[in-house]
């Protein structure tokens, strides 16, 4: 049988994820995975690499589950947050308590689904209403040069200088809007793939990697590894990997998650998911 193929996405937050799927030799890590293939690409991506055939399992933005047919879930794993998260921040030149008025424009991440839709919720929801949305790719000056704000995920949201901007983290809205975690991808994959093959086993296969991904060595060693990359401290990626993300789809997100889909209905952002379907995760 074919090695699986996993699409994906190239962020930090992702890194405690893929502890077992990347070559650890170097470190010291007994735990890689060998049977899967693995490529990075960008949120949205990775959603149309699953639509299209081309990856069998992917980190698909929650928003994706809503229009990416017959997909299940990979229990227990997530990219959540129950409080600021800082890689998904609203960034505008206008103070905050003027965006109701001067800002008209959002320059959405071309890279992004979830959030793209939560920034949506948020403005039609509490923040003034709708605005106009222009998808851009991620570059921050080119951005605000067309519009009031910009929508910014991932690494480029974790490099803004905060103090040259005023930002609104989408999270930390979020939660204090509804008191909901909220969750932004999941492991997510092809109920096609599952024919023949061990599912208990494969969703095994990630929640370990999960597991072994937040042990405090590796976390270390991740922060070590990408502090120099995104020209960030250790200890600021130290804080964003133990603090900032939650990395299990449980109740609470489960329930943040149906939330979402039902807002995003009501604004038509989204059509209506089908009911959550998961990988039997066996019991150990």
């Amino acid at each position: 049988m074919s090695r699986l193929k996993i699409s994906a996405i190239s962020y930090l937050n992702t890194a405690p994820l893929l502890w077992d799927f990347v070559d650890r030799e170097a470190a010291g890590s007994v735990d890689r995975v060998p049977d899967f293939d693995i490529s990075y690409t960008v949120p949205s991506a990775c959603a149309e690499d699953l639509r299209a055939g081309a990856a069998d399992i992917g980190i698909i933005p929650a928003a994706a589950y809503a229009s990416v047919p017959d997909l299940v879930i990979i229990p227990d794993v997530a990219i959540a947050a129950r409080r600021a998260v800082r890689s998904i921040l609203l960034v505008s030149r206008y103070p905050l308590e003027k965006w109701s008025t001067q800002v008209r424009t959002v320059a959405l991440d071309s890279s992004s689904m979830t959030s793209v839709v939560l920034t949506k919720i948020l403005f039609a929801k509490w923040l003034g209403g709708a605005r106009e949305y222009k998808t851009i790719d991620p570059d921050l000056d080119s951005m605000l040069a067309v519009c009031d704000a910009a929508l910014l995920i991932g690494d480029p949201a974790l490099q803004v200088d905060r103090t040259s901007y005023f930002t609104l983290d989408l999270a930390e809205e979020w939660v204090a809007r509804t008191g909901k975690s909220f969750v932004f991808a999941f492991w997510a994959i092809r109920k096609p793939v599952l024919a023949g093959r061990n599912g208990v086993a494969i969703a095994k296969a990630f929640r370990q990697s999960r597991d072994h991904g937040v042990f405090p060595r590796n976390l270390e060693a991740i922060a070590q590894e990408w502090a120099p990359r995104l020209g960030l401290t250790v200890e600021s990626i130290r804080v964003y990997l133990t603090r900032n993300i939650h990395y299990y789809l449980d109740p609470p997100c489960l329930e943040g998650l149906q939330l979402y889909y039902q807002l995003a209905a009501e604004i038509g952002a989204l059509r209506q998911p089908p009911a959550l379907q998961f990988v039997d995760a066996g019991s150990d």
